[in-house]
């Protein structure tokens, strides 16, 4: 089991950005959960909303490919970009990666 850096860099005033530690096969969402990270996920974390979508800012060869159903849910996420992904579906495969967590402030209560 192969341990890799994740970085999260927060939209939201007032936040640093922090490093933490992954695993392989784990994903983005499981490990800000496992620190104590506020990373909305409606669904549950199995790809049936768009509420834990990060930006990937590196690391992109390192996280598994994004999947049709996936694309569906980040075109209804808050300002998606080209870089977008869901937290849920961010599985780390093979080195370090580094997010931004969009400002989360406007979907409390969704």
């Amino acid at each position: 089991m192969s341990i890799f850096k994740l970085k999260i860099n927060f939209e939201e005033q007032g936040k640093e950005a922090i490093e933490l530690p992954i695993v392989s096969g784990e994903s983005v969402l499981d490990a800000c959960l496992d620190h104590g990270i506020e990373l909305q996920h409606n669904c549950g974390g199995v790809c049936g909303c768009s509420t834990c979508h990060v930006y990937v800012l590196k690391g992109m060869d390192n996280i598994q490919e994004i999947s049709d159903k996936e694309e569906d849910f980040i075109d209804r996420a808050v300002r998606p970009r080209i870089t977008s992904r869901l937290g849920c579906q961010c599985v780390v495969i093979d080195g370090d990666i580094e997010v931004t967590i969009p400002d989360q402030s406007e979907f409390l209560g969704h």
